[in-house]
């Protein structure tokens, strides 16, 4: 058996990424399927020489998605899959809130199953949505002055399931992946990504095994050895 058991995934901006890409990026990461899927990026980390400018243009890209009807063509931000779940996510923005927390984008209250694209920062670790999974359009960005920083926040949890990081250089990233605790880093890409043919899973309080290509067939499988000799073998007795 193997399982995989969702994630507290992290986006990190580094200070050489390019910040047109780092937000549209994080946008998709954090609100593809209204945030729920087990790979969605919880915490966006930024960089501080980019934090001011990305948590402005972050958030205006934000507010504009348009939500609502899954049905439209246009709607990114559609509905969680029943309103107890949309007051679930309002119940730990309201308490991340309430904590000290500051929102830059949404927040509110759900429509029925539909809960408001949110941008959140300032979240002390009192708060559950420090630690506790979303899994809905919510998401907290964060500052940090050095590698070993981002490093050491996106570590912060329990879980280890997938990474982005977003950099115009491979090899800083590289180095930043190879540092995380996660089954999973996407380097140059936001956090969100499968391919059947790739090992998929997580570290810790994400679940154990592999899953997908080889990997998979490995997990559910009993590697054997079977030798035949084409020519009867000499003995030293």
């Amino acid at each position: 058996a193997l399982l995989e058991l969702g994630g507290k995934n992290a986006i990190i901006v580094l200070d050489d990424a390019d910040l047109d890409h780092a937000v549209d990026a994080a946008a998709f990461g954090v609100y593809m399927n209204a945030g729920q899927i087990c790979m969605s990026g919880d915490r966006v980390l930024v960089h501080e020489s980019l934090a001011e400018e990305f948590g402005r243009r972050f958030a205006d890209k934000v507010r504009a998605l348009p939500a609502g009807d899954p049905s439209r063509p246009e709607t990114v931000i559609g509905p969680l899959v029943s309103a107890d779940a949309a007051r679930r996510v309002a119940g730990l923005v309201a308490d991340a809130v309430a904590k000290g927390a500051t929102v830059l984008a949404g927040g509110g209250e759900p429509d029925g199953a539909v809960h408001p694209a949110t941008v959140l920062t300032d979240v002390p670790k009192h708060a559950r949505l420090y630690y506790g999974e979303a899994f809905g359009p919510v998401c907290v960005v964060g500052a940090f002055a050095t590698d070993d920083e981002a490093v050491a926040l996106a570590n912060d949890t329990e879980h280890g399931l997938t990474a982005g990081i977003i950099t115009e250089n491979g090899t800083h990233g590289l180095r930043v992946a190879s540092r995380l605790r996660t089954g999973i880093v996407h380097v140059n890409d936001q956090s969100v990504g499968d391919e059947p043919q790739a090992p998929f899973g997580g570290a810790g309080s994400s679940g154990y095994g592999r899953f997908g290509g080889r990997w998979g067939l490995e997990a559910f499988s009993n590697t054997r050895w079977i030798t035949l000799a084409t020519e009867q073998a000499h003995y030293p007795f």
